[in-house]
């Protein structure tokens, strides 16, 4: 008995670690960054952008602060990606509510559809024992930080920077559909087995 206690108490403490923390804070920071937005602040989209530039970071310093502490985890690699498309999905649909025309639209459903389609194929890719053909590549990584500075410009609203921001988020979904081709090429051969 005394055992199992010391047992769940190490992984209790290994759970919530440094990194997993700032992984959970950015998934908590989702209704923050609604509630902002739909409130009635003069500063609502300085705010949000702040809210999920703050995210933004986080997603950087827990993996890194992962590998230098050596506190990586199973939950940790299960939820750093959830929480990242979860923020950017949500970031998403506020900015086609804000911007509801098609240049907002396509972009928003690009990006959207790109992050399930991936995991999908990542999650199968694993069932099968393949999950290295499809890490994350260099692609992928411009890809996330092309998407989060054009979200984060747009969230701002400020018109000095728009254009940035418009442009930064075309630039990221062509590095998206750029990384969705290359992991499904990567996995192609996989795909075309016969069970």
């Amino acid at each position: 008995m005394l055992a199992s206690r010391k047992e769940m108490a190490l992984a209790t403490r290994s759970l919530w670690n440094i990194p997993n923390i700032l992984t959970v804070s950015r998934v908590a920071l989702i209704p923050v960054l609604l509630v902002v937005a739909y409130s009635p602040l003069p500063w609502r989209h300085e705010i949000a952008a702040v809210i999920f530039a703050v995210a933004a970071i986080t997603d950087w310093f827990d993996g890194y602060l992962a590998r230098t502490l050596n506190q990586g985890s199973a939950f940790g690699r299960f939820l750093d990606p959830v929480a990242d498309k979860l923020m950017v999905a949500a970031a998403l649909i506020l900015l086609v509510e804000w911007h509801s025309h098609v240049l907002m639209v396509i972009p928003a459903i690009v990006i959207i559809s790109r992050e399930i389609t991936i995991s999908a194929l990542r999650e199968w890719m694993a069932e099968i024992g393949k999950r290295a053909q499809v890490a994350v590549s260099s692609i992928g990584k411009w890809k996330t930080a092309a998407q989060m500075v054009s979200i984060t410009v747009l969230l701002l609203d400020w018109e000095i920077f728009n254009a940035l921001g418009w442009v930064l988020l075309y630039v990221a979904v062509v590095l998206t559909l750029w990384s969705m081709c290359v992991y499904l090429l990567a996995a192609w051969p996989s795909l075309r087995e016969v069970d």
